[in-house]
């Protein structure tokens, strides 16, 4: 069995897409691992089909580089999913193509993860462009009240505030040392390292209620109920490049699309796992709130 099994999804991302593999590759090959890329295309119509063909053919080294290609966008955990099952590795890792990899010692990681039996999911310092950790990456669930601290800014007032931060500040867990390995609730889809054996037992993403958003937490969700832990490593680190497929693209169709489904996330999420937890007063409320939500941004 291999080591590692890196699942990537592909969708109109040609440069970057190439940039993501051509560091991960390098990155993989000066490992002692045994380690597969999988890459999912999602129809990309801008020349990525073509390029991530004429990456595999140029490879001659003992990596795997498995490529499957969609006749239409099933979204991201449908994709991910799909690249799961080509799979052999005995570790996941879950990686977005606007990702890029310089220094991880791989065999380390691995060798680290594989140790914590009660550590279901991982992942390293993800850092954006100015430097500063990407919040998507360090996550608590977003409870009423974590969301409310969130929404209404008492987060961005109060959450780096010794004592006032464990309160105000849980839609991020901005209490947490973030140079420390500890716990959270949930990492981003942008690196989410996990174990093969507990992906299949989980059922994957659940690609039945989200197609964009919201699967990553509600992933760790799952994986939290089962008993296991998810852990922040920020022993190594990689750069996000953020939403260079989603909600900054300069397209206003796709722009406008990609606020649809990280509200419709939102909603579903809540229906999933808090709806039965609060007076239906509450979830009016906080249903109310998304919507204007949508409509204002």
């Amino acid at each position: 069995m291999l080591d590692l099994s890196v699942v990537i999804l592909s969708y109109n991302t040609k440069n970057i897409t190439l940039d993501c593999l051509t560091k991960l590759h390098k990155s993989l090959k000066s490992s002692n691992i045994k380690s597969e890329i999988i890459i999912v295309d999602n129809d990309s119509k801008d020349g990525s089909v073509e390029m991530l063909k004429d990456f595999k053919q140029n490879l001659d080294d003992k990596i795997k580089i498995k490529l499957t290609f969609n006749k239409k966008n099933y979204g991201y955990p449908k994709g991910n999913n799909q690249g799961l099952k080509l799979a052999e590795g005995r570790n996941i890792l879950f990686y977005n193509s606007d990702v890029l990899v310089e220094d991880i010692d791989w065999k380390e990681l691995i060798s680290y993860f594989n140790k914590k039996q009660h550590v279901g999911a991982l992942t390293v310092e993800v850092l954006l462009t100015n430097n500063k950790i990407d919040p998507a990456s360090h996550r608590g669930f977003p409870t009423v009240w974590n969301s409310f601290c969130y929404f209404s800014k008492l987060e961005k007032v109060l959450g780096n505030i010794p004592f006032l931060n464990k309160v105000f500040g849980g839609y991020h867990m901005t209490h947490k040392n973030l140079n420390t390995i500890h716990e959270i609730d949930s990492p981003s889809g942008a690196f989410y390292l996990t174990k093969k054996s507990l992906i299949d037992e989980v059922g994957g993403f659940d690609d039945k209620t989200f197609f964009l958003y919201g699967e990553d937490l509600d992933l760790s969700y799952r994986i939290k109920e089962l008993g296991y832990k998810v852990l922040y490593y920020p022993n190594y680190s990689v750069l996000h490049l953020k939403s260079v497929s989603g909600l900054k693209k300069k397209n206003k169709k796709i722009k406008k699309k990609s606020k649809e489904y990280f509200y419709d996330a939102m909603k579903n999420f809540y229906k999933k796992h808090y709806i039965n937890k609060y007076p239906n007063f509450i979830n009016k409320i906080v249903f109310l709130i998304i919507d204007l939500k949508r409509k204002t941004a």
